[in-house]
């Protein structure tokens, strides 16, 4: 299989001339077709020589997700479920806020994390996405924006998958929407999310970037976090915070603590209590997410009254929180939710 025009960053299409005795400047023409204009085939590249062209599509493939089914939620939320080339399939959604169009990517084709509330884990890991695969998402949603003269202004790396377990390729994948002569996404407005794989979040603390870090914590101590999140067997709670503080200290930047409310379970005030303690002194903000109900899991949402509480018990001990705010809450939006669905509806 040829690899996705979309895989390369800047410096690799630089490197890719430079081994064909190209001038540099014909990577910077390729980049600007790929995320400036958006083409979807090298005919269209009309300043590069038809021979560069030719080559191009002997190297190279454009195609990489193809449109099998997509939703639109009452409030704007478009998730859609994309095909790639092995008959795997993907979600990708697209929000639209007051400041700007934000795109939730995938990086991987299912996920092995266990996450015991989440849909993305049903299956488990089938495999991981390269970062053409990750970046074509961006750019299917941009084309579809396009016409309405509107571009994605955020992107969150918060789809299914864990992207610190497919690290090389979400990092490539993050240069290429950064670049300025690309699609030039500013690094602010980029959020990557992990479930705690910590020798990635120190390396990420030293990859010198402006994107913000998401680490989905879920519970206040090591015992609890294990039985709703597998992955703290590998990687215990305290190791998790003692990395998230090095990457609050080498960076300087505020970490966002995601934490699904999952009624009876770890929802109660004595356990906001003890998540205040743990974080006290930190430079972070967490972010309370009133979990998705689950066909295949048995969890229940938190009652409403017990979310404004166990806010008001963070807050009063001086952590920064917030409620997300429900999107595409009637299109299964949650992760994993579309693609769960249509695997039952293939499978029988």
């Amino acid at each position: 299989m040829k690899p996705l025009v979309y895989d390369l960053t800047l410096e690799g299409w630089e490197a890719w001339a430079a081994e064909r005795g190209l001038p540099r400047f014909r990577a910077a023409q390729i980049f600007d077709w790929l995320y400036v204009k958006r083409v979807t085939d090298f005919a269209a590249m009309t300043n590069l020589p038809k021979q560069l062209r030719a080559q191009l599509d002997e190297e190279f493939r454009f195609a990489a997700l193809e449109e099998i089914t997509h939703m639109k939620s009452q409030d704007g939320t478009m998730k859609f479920l994309f095909g790639l080339h092995d008959q795997h399939v993907i979600e990708t959604v697209i929000m639209r806020h007051q400041y700007g169009n934000s795109v939730c990517v995938t990086t991987q084709v299912g996920c092995r994390i266990g996450c015991t509330f989440c849909a993305s884990t049903l299956g488990g890991l089938k495999r991981n996405l390269t970062a053409g695969e990750i970046v074509a998402q961006v750019v299917k949603c941009q084309q579809m924006l396009d016409a309405e003269g509107e571009r994605v202004s955020s992107i969150v790396v918060m789809g299914s998958g864990e992207p610190f377990e497919n690290y090389e390729a979400t990092m490539d994948f993050l240069r290429i929407v950064i670049d300025e002569k690309g699609l030039n996404i500013g690094q602010r407005h980029i959020t990557v999310s992990t479930s705690g794989i910590v020798p990635n979040i120190y390396r990420f603390a030293d990859e010198d970037t402006q994107i913000n870090l998401a680490v989905s914590i879920h519970a206040p101590n090591d015992a609890l976090r294990s039985k709703l999140m597998p992955v703290n067997r590998r990687y215990p709670f305290d190791d998790l915070i003692e990395a998230c503080k090095y990457y609050i200290e080498k960076t300087g930047r505020r970490i966002t603590f995601e934490y699904a409310l999952i009624g009876g379970v770890n929802d109660q005030p004595e356990h906001a209590a003890e998540l205040a303690e743990v974080l006290q002194g930190m430079l972070c903000h967490v972010n309370l997410i009133p979990v998705n109900h689950v066909p295949e899991r048995k969890y229940v949402r938190t009652p409403r009254e017990d979310i404004f509480g166990f806010k008001k018990v963070l807050e009063h001990n001086g952590i920064n929180t917030t409620i997300r705010r429900e999107q595409g809450h009637d299109i299964a939006a949650a992760c994993g939710q579309l693609r769960a669905k249509h695997m039952q509806s293939i499978t029988g």
